[in-house]
């Protein structure tokens, strides 16, 4: 017998386990009983690394989309929460990373803010609203931006990939960032609430 695809013994009984291997036989309705069992879980833990519940429910999508593709890759190692919440955890960090392009252009807000002006920038989709400013820039300008502030590559990485120099990289990256402030200038008051 294999022992790749036998599962630890303290396992075989596990609800998970037989719902996975039901899934990998050919059961669809066993996924649905695994999302329905887990999701609460995977939305509180999303809820808190995020701290935002706006992206909850999308980010929550995307696990159980991964964990669908990759079922069948699943070797009975580990429980299958230990899996999940490593799939949850990597998509959380997947938007934090993209959530940085904030960072570019509102400046660190003073902690003394009042609760009406954070009720109020809650309503703003500060996510769309940078997309849809990067989108505007030049590609010559976006693509840098997007490959150091978003992607987090070093100049000198940016520099091989765009086959060009890294003082070329620096430079469009600042012009790319001094673009966005102008671009997102009428949106100030609200990027900063």
């Amino acid at each position: 017998m294999s022992e790749i695809n036998t599962p630890n013994p303290g396992l075989q009984d596990d609800e998970d386990f037989v719902l996975i291997q039901n899934f990998k036989d050919g059961d669809k309705t066993a996924f649905n009983k695994l999302v329905t069992k887990h999701k609460d879980k995977v939305r509180n833990l999303v809820f808190l690394t995020l701290g935002d519940s706006d992206y909850v429910d999308d980010i929550s999508q995307d696990v159980f989309i991964s964990i669908f593709h990759k079922l069948g890759e699943f070797r009975f190692e580990s429980k299958f929460t230990t899996w999940l919440y490593r799939i949850t955890v990597n998509k959380c960090r997947d938007y934090l990373r993209k959530k940085r392009v904030r960072s570019i252009f509102v400046p660190m807000l003073d902690s003394d803010e009042g609760p009406s002006t954070r009720m109020r920038s809650e309503s703003i989709d500060v996510p769309g609203l940078v997309r849809k400013a990067i989108v505007r820039l030049p590609e010559k300008l976006r693509i840098p931006l997007i490959l150091r502030d978003i992607d987090g590559f070093s100049y000198k990485e940016i520099a091989e990939k765009l086959d060009c120099e890294v003082g070329t990289v620096k430079s469009r990256i600042f012009r790319a960032r001094e673009s966005l402030k102008l671009i997102l200038e009428p949106y100030q008051k609200e990027l900063q609430s």
